[in-house]
């Protein structure tokens, strides 16, 4: 019996179909970094910290607010864990340079380290995962995520915001 991703491939797949096939793959592959991260996290990071230290890496300048609802996590509990990573000096609190009485966060350089250290260890798990791909395989792939990345590269503070947006409708 024929592979019917690869019958799909074949020929042209309508949008509808080509959503469903991306629908279908990106959270296995997404799972698979995830959870590569969390084994790659330093061991005395919760995956709470470890996911704002990278919402923050990404979102230099950052308020708790806006950790708090990407985390998922109330405002008291958030400040609370951010305290900690700031006395353990992974995180910098400071003024916003616009507005004193806003609180902005950046990564201290320990915390950038222990943020690409996590990722240059997935990063290579996720090498050799694709080892296995032909190089002409490899390069369908490169060629489909370049292509998707501009469809999908929406500011992460922009798409918080629109969720914060929907939540008071």
């Amino acid at each position: 019996m024929p592979n019917l991703l690869q019958e799909k491939a074949i020929s042209p797949l309508s949008a509808d179909q080509c959503a469903d096939l991306l629908m279908d793959t990106m959270p296995l592959v997404m799972r698979a970094i995830r959870a590569e991260m969390r084994r790659q996290r330093p061991l005395d990071l919760s995956v709470m910290q470890f996911r704002a230290l990278g919402f923050v890496r990404r979102n230099p300048g950052v308020s708790l607010s806006q950790v708090a609802s990407y985390i998922g996590l109330t405002l008291p509990t958030v400040s609370k864990m951010v305290d900690g990573l700031v006395e353990r000096q992974l995180i910098i609190r400071e003024a916003a340079i616009e507005d004193r009485r806003r609180i902005t966060l950046r990564l201290s350089a320990a915390g950038q380290d222990a943020v690409a250290t996590a990722h240059r260890a997935t990063q290579r798990q996720i090498a050799a995962q694709l080892a296995p791909m032909s190089g002409e395989q490899r390069i369908v792939v490169a060629q489909a995520m370049r292509t998707l990345r501009p469809l999908f590269n929406t500011d992460e503070l922009d798409v918080l915001e629109d969720a914060e947006n929907i939540k008071e409708e």
